[in-house]
């Protein structure tokens, strides 16, 4: 038996590769779905199943694609309701791959169709389950995220999970290995950890809702504390996954129309397409197209463009580095962006070279930001996360959150004097600079590494105490 968990980290998402005596079963496969058929035909298997533990929300699932590719069914557990064709599987059914066998558990509570797959090995033991959203390693699935699709509340999905998890999952030998579809990061959680791999008798320790002399309200209370909504993309990608889409290659194929500046420029006016660049956040900050918005591939790209973008059908126009084309169509198609009209050949140099309007992001140093007269009418914004921040910031700085940024536009507008802007390390205030100045807000400057680069310099910063440990 083989079972290897192949992990993309910037999704923070786990799919499943398991085989035995020739026969596979994939969980929960990424879009693109010829590396799963590549490490099929290398053993010289057969897939046989595709499992998939829910509709999944924050990313575009390959189940449909693999499917048509190699003939194997897809399947789901109970209450799913696929607009393809798909096996539903029944509670406790059990499926024979090779020497092992694949038990279906109805795990309901993330979404009233959310199933973990438990793996029997050669001898019959409970050797791991596939808890997709369900089960995390330090947390569960958020309830909240099916509460129109169920009518239910999110209180009454939570009391649902708290059931799942204690009759379904806590029943399981402690050495019963935890593969879970997401890790820290994700948004479908609020308390995962950096480890992808675990146990039920680890988890029994170390996860807040599992603990043994937890009630249903105690339960539904810490689940559902502390929820922040949910990116206004998870909709689109749950449809596209429950009635189906187009194939990678075909997206992929139509975003590799190469357009000349001249070109780029005509369709971005005509389709009022916007305009993605995606190159390191230094380049960006020395020159860019005017009106564009930067989300870099090297950060948290595919999350952060479904977080801002929101809409999967927004017509995109691409700005790359060379040789990266490819991966950023795909990245975007991972979590539902598919209109993607082609990319300026050449990339920014070529635009530049043909004398067309380019603009800059003005930048500080820490040490000189942290050398400014804070007397004079100054202000700076921190657009980190909650958390991040009233760990720490910087003092009076005010707190305008990426993912919200367009909730502060007054705030930026109506503020006199410089300002400042940073996040943790540099890429995520740029994003936010890149969005303010396609609204029409400009001149505000980005201090270069963010408020890691601040803590090194003499600049005064806030830290949070923990009320409980003042005297």
């Amino acid at each position: 038996m083989k079972v290897e968990q192949i992990y993309t980290g910037c999704l923070a998402q786990g799919a499943y590769y398991i085989e035995s005596a020739g026969e596979i079963a994939i969980i929960d496969p990424l879009r693109e779905v010829q590396p799963y058929i590549d490490m099929a035909n290398q053993s010289g298997g057969k897939i046989k199943y595709i499992f998939e533990t829910h509709f999944h929300a924050d990313f575009v699932s390959g189940h449909v694609t693999l499917s048509e590719k190699t003939g194997a069914p897809i399947i789901y557990g109970p209450n799913a309701t696929p607009a393809f064709d798909a096996l539903i599987a029944e509670d406790g059914q059990v499926f024979k791959l090779g020497e092992v066998e694949i038990k279906v558990l109805h795990t309901p509570g993330h979404t009233m169709e959310s199933t973990t797959y438990l793996l029997l090995d050669e001898s019959g033991k409970e050797y791991a389950i596939f808890s997709g959203d369900t089960l995390f390693l330090g947390d569960v699935g958020r309830p909240d995220l099916a509460q129109k699709a169920a009518s239910m509340t999110q209180e009454d999905l939570a009391s649902i999970l708290y059931d799942s998890l204690r009759n379904k999952i806590m029943t399981l030998p402690d050495s019963t290995i935890v593969y879970p579809g997401h890790g820290a990061g994700s948004a479908c959680g609020k308390n995962m950890s950096k480890e992808t791999v675990g146990s039920i008798g680890d988890q029994k320790v170390n996860n807040y809702a599992l603990r043994a002399d937890m009630t249903r309200e105690e339960f539904i209370e810490e689940v559902t504390d502390g929820l922040m909504p949910p990116p206004a993309y998870f909709p689109l990608n749950v449809k596209m996954n429950k009635e189906g889409y187009k194939d990678i290659e075909e997206v992929i194929s139509r975003g590799e129309n190469a357009l000349n500046p001249e070109a780029f420029e005509l369709a971005a006016n005509n389709t009022g397409a916007l305009v993605l660049d995606v190159r390191h956040q230094k380049d960006f900050v020395q020159g860019h197209i005017p009106r564009s918005i930067f989300i870099g591939l090297n950060g948290s790209f595919a999350p952060w463009v479904g977080a801002l973008i929101k809409d999967v059908e927004t017509p995109i126009l691409l700005i790359t580095p060379e040789g990266k084309l490819e991966e950023a169509i795909t990245r975007l198609s991972r979590v539902g962006f598919d209109n993607i009209l082609g990319y300026l050949e050449g990339g920014f140099e070529a635009w530049a070279a043909a004398g067309k309007e380019t603009d800059i992001i003005e930048t500080i140093s820490a040490e000189a930001f942290a050398g400014l007269d804070r007397s004079e009418d100054m202000h700076v914004f921190d657009v980190r996360k909650e958390g991040e921040y009233k760990s720490e910031h910087v003092v009076d700085a005010e707190h305008t959150p990426l993912t919200f940024i367009n909730d502060h536009l007054a705030t930026f507008k109506s503020k006199q004097g410089k300002q400042y802007m940073h996040c943790a390390g540099g890429y995520r205030s740029v994003i936010a600079n890149s969005i303010l100045k396609a609204r029409g807000i400009h001149g505000i400057i980005d201090v270069l590494g963010g408020f890691g680069a601040i803590k090194k310099t003499d600049a005064e910063v806030t830290t949070y105490v923990c009320p409980s440990t003042l005297k």
